[in-house]
C-alpha cells in the first residue's frame, strides 16, 4: 500500500480578503511525481505558498498533513525542517550570506548535526559541476548578480544538497533557454527517488522529460477540476485548457 506523504482536504485560502483556493483536495504519496497545470491566476503558486505556510496567506479551512503530522500550527521554518522545500518562481537575492554558508547552515538546521566543512565543500563542488555552475559562485552572495538561469540552477543545487522529502517546484523552468531547462530537468531527476516526492508547476513540460509523472492535476479558479495520468499533459499541450473550461461551464 502506498505511503501518504502530503494529504490536503477542503483547503480554502486567500489573501487580503480574497479567496483564491476554494475547497482543494490533493494526495501525494511517497515516491511520486505530481504535476499541477492551469491557466495564469488559477491559484497554483498560492497552493505552493500555503503548503509552505507563507504568513501572507489566510487559511480559513483545511486538513493538511505531511508525513502523518498535522501541519496547521507549523510555521514555515518548522515545515522546512520536516522535509518541505520550495523552489521559487523568482528566487530572492540575499546580500551578506554566501551560497555555501546558506546551504551549510540549512543542512545543519535540518539534520541537527554539525556539518564538517571539507567533506561538505567537496560535495558542493561536485554537485555544482553536475549543474554546470562555476565553483566560485559558492562564495558569492546568494543570487546577488546571478542571471535568471543561474538563480534557477542555484535552486536545484539547494534541492540536491538538502535532500528534502517533498520538493515543491514553482515554475523552476520559467525563463530558461533549452540548455538550461535540460540541466534543471536532469537535476530534478537526480534528486527524485522512491523515498521522496515532487510537486511541480510548469508551463514548459520539457522539465518533465527525465521524470516518470504519476499524476496530473488541472487547477482552475482555485479548484482541481480534472485529474489523470501523464497522458493528460499531452492532451493539454494539444488542446489547451479551453475544452476543460467549456466542460466546466456546461456542467453549471
Amino acid at each position: 500500500m502506498a505511503e501518504k506523504l502530503l494529504e490536503i482536504r477542503d483547503l480554502h485560502a486567500g489573501v487580503e480578503g480574497k479567496e483564491i483556493l476554494k475547497g482543494l483536495n490533493l494526495l501525494v504519496n511517497k515516491g511520486e511525481v505530481h504535476v499541477i497545470l492551469g491557466p495564469n491566476g488559477s491559484g497554483k503558486s498560492t497552493l505552493m505558498n500555503v503548503i509552505m505556510g507563507h504568513p501572507k496567506y489566510t487559511v480559513t479551512s483545511e486538513e493538511m498533513q505531511f508525513a502523518g503530522e498535522d501541519m496547521k500550527e507549523l510555521k514555515t521554518f518548522e515545515r522546512a525542517r520536516r522535509g518541505l522545500f520550495l523552489s521559487f518562481q523568482t528566487p530572492e537575492e540575499i546580500p551578506g550570506i554566501t551560497v555555501e554558508n546558506m546551504i551549510r547552515t540549512a543542512r545543519q538546521t535540518i539534520t541537527g548535526q554539525k556539518v564538517k566543512i571539507l567533506p561538505f565543500r567537496k560535495e558542493l563542488k561536485a554537485t555544482m559541476q553536475e549543474l554546470k555552475m562555476k565553483p566560485e559562485y559558492a562564495q558569492r552572495y546568494m543570487n546577488v548578480g546571478f542571471s535568471g538561469g543561474e538563480k534557477k540552477r542555484n535552486e536545484i543545487l539547494q534541492l540536491l544538497m538538502l535532500q528534502p522529502k517533498l520538493a515543491l517546484l514553482d515554475e523552476t523552468d520559467s525563463g530558461l533557454d533549452v540548455d538550461a531547462v535540460q540541466i534543471v530537468s536532469e537535476g530534478v531527476a537526480r534528486f527524485h527517488n522512491e523515498e521522496n516526492s515532487c510537486l511541480i508547476i510548469t508551463h514548459n513540460t520539457r522539465i518533465l522529460e527525465k521524470l516518470k509523472v504519476d499524476r496530473v492535476h488541472v487547477l482552475m479558479d482555485g479548484r482541481i477540476v480534472e485529474e489523470g495520468g501523464a497522458e493528460l499533459i499531452d492532451e493539454i499541450n494539444r488542446r489547451g485548457f479551453t475544452h476543460i473550461l467549456d466542460a466546466q461551464n456546461a456542467a453549471k
